[in-house]
């Protein structure tokens, strides 16, 4: 059975773009934050279970915390980007975009003193609209991305993206690799954790990924925010029904979700899975 790639979006509770209407960025350096608690929670699971992941990091965590971030690639996972103000790609100038990667991407290397090949977009913010995006990512020298999720969804989605990793460029240009789906009935369903994971029994999720290991021969793409492992978070007032709901369900089930899931399938790091040494 192919190997499935764990990954970690660093980010704290409040800075979900789900939250961006009701907590301004200019109040981000005063809420109490949670990162370092739920990274020690995850690098101990990681640990336990001898399963080495990537970390798609900001850069706005990673400058307050660089100690955190040298843990992560100290331990053996490989450090990714996701941006620097946690900003969706489909919300930036070319201009902004390009900045925005490059600061995130520089400042990641100069913490951990390695170098930074992936990157995630904010919200999986990159479809047919703007897929410029992934060239510049690459003129940025970014190898790998793992920003387009191949479904129909009211915040993000290119549900006509090809399901497994591709280089809309060509040969020379910047490797996609999607997050994963399952093709039923003539569409895709969601696969690769979030949201979905929460919600769905875990028989479930465990039978979608064994059905894209077994019946495509592919790895899947795995993700999971550290603020979902922590129903002990500041709550948000004033959040709409929907946006509550998605935030907040089954955030005490998480870790243990997580922990049969390492357990039952073989997990790596991006890079080592899709890109040569």
């Amino acid at each position: 059975m192919p190997c499935n790639a764990m990954t970690i979006d660093v980010e704290d509770y409040f800075q979900v773009s789900a939250f961006a209407k009701h907590i301004s960025r200019a109040d981000w350096p005063a809420l109490p934050c949670r990162i370092e608690r739920n990274i020690d929670i995850i690098l101990s699971l990681l640990d336990e279970h001898k399963v080495q992941a990537t970390f798609f990091t900001l850069g706005w965590i990673a400058e307050r915390y660089p100690g955190m971030v040298r843990q992560i690639a100290d331990n053996g996972h490989e450090l990714a980007s996701h941006g620097y103000h946690h900003l969706r790609a489909n919300e930036q100038t070319m201009d902004e975009f390009r900045k925005d990667v490059g600061n995130s991407k520089s400042l990641l290397e100069d913490i951990a003193g390695k170098k930074v090949r992936g990157y995630r977009a904010p919200s999986f913010s990159i479809n047919e609209k703007n897929l410029w995006a992934l060239d510049v990512l690459f003129e940025e020298g970014y190898e790998y991305s793992s920003s387009i999720y191949p479904i129909k969804h009211d915040h993000y989605g290119m549900p006509d993206a090809p399901r497994f990793g591709f280089r809309p460029s060509g040969s020379d240009g910047i490797l996609e690799i999607p997050a994963t789906t399952v093709s039923l009935f003539g569409r895709n369903l969601p696969a690769a954790g979030g949201g979905y994971f929460r919600l769905m029994p875990y028989q479930f999720s465990r039978w979608l990924m064994n059905r894209v290991n077994a019946k495509d021969g592919e790895s899947c793409i795995f993700y999971f925010h550290p603020w979902e492992i922590d129903p002990g978070q500041p709550r948000q007032q004033g959040i709409g029904l929907k946006t509550r709901f998605r935030h907040y369900l089954n955030l005490s089930q998480m870790e243990a979700k997580i922990t049969s899931l390492l357990s039952d399938f073989q997990w790596d790091r991006m890079d080592n899975i899709f890109l040569e040494p």
